[in-house]
């Protein structure tokens, strides 16, 4: 069995069609590439697994269950986590308060939402940042931050929209390494990325859309040799 999989996946808004047909599997402890140029349909992908859309056709399955029409709390109980395109943490709070609020997922105990908080910080080295306000942060640290939000869910399965734009290349470099050090914990990744040397880097297969609709899978150079993906990118010559 799959930890994850999507059947025939589906999204109308109105008369367009944002995902179509789409059917992939990702395997427990795989970090999972979903690219595709600006507008094909990722993170729509992301919102259908996580109930922020509802699903207009098609199967979302978890571990053998079924979630359509789950709502998001109710994803995130399962085991789903996720972080966003763009970040927006409770800024008149302080990191380690907008952690321990993704922390109350699993416990309605303070003390124990706080420790898994500062668990959580430390693991992604935020150590020193704990008091400091979430609206202060740089990107870098708010992205980092939106990551721990998300751990502290104690998720099964991450799914990572764009944590690298905006970052230095000294932050995608440090980026890379929290991400697999998360799955060497065990958390198996869905990653939606644009920087494709980052992608290369760190994923065991890739799933290339366009339009919503499959045009490649595979390897990362089998992908990044497919002749469709490339025009999909750059055009055709």
């Amino acid at each position: 069995m799959h930890l994850f999989e999507t059947r025939r996946l589906t999204k109308a808004f109105g008369g367009l069609i944002a995902v179509n047909d789409l059917t992939f599997q990702v395997e427990e402890g795989e970090i999972y590439g979903l690219i595709g140029p600006n507008g094909s349909g990722k993170t729509t992908v992301f919102n259908l697994i996580t109930g922020f859309h509802p699903i207009t056709s098609g199967t979302v399955l978890f571990k053998g269950k079924e979630l359509n029409g789950f709502p998001t709390w109710k994803v995130c109980k399962e085991g789903i986590g996720r972080t966003f395109q763009i970040v927006k943490p409770l800024r008149r709070m302080t990191v380690l308060e907008n952690v321990m609020t993704s922390a109350f997922c699993r416990t309605s105990n303070t003390v124990r939402a706080r420790d898994k908080a500062l668990e959580v910080l430390h693991f992604c080295e935020m150590d020193t940042k704990l008091d400091l306000s979430a609206k202060g942060l740089t990107i870098g640290d708010r992205k980092r931050m939106e990551i721990a939000r998300a751990l502290a869910t104690e998720p099964k399965l991450l799914l990572l929209d764009e944590t690298m734009a905006g970052l230095t290349p000294q932050e995608q470099a440090e980026g890379v390494e929290l991400i697999r050090k998360v799955r060497d914990t065990g958390t198996t990744i869905i990653i939606v990325e644009h920087i494709m040397q980052v992608i290369m880097r760190l994923c065991d297969r890739i799933l290339c859309i366009n339009y919503g609709q499959e045009i490649a899978k595979g390897t990362p150079a089998e992908v990044a040799n497919n002749r469709d993906v490339i025009e999909a990118y750059l055009g055709k010559e």
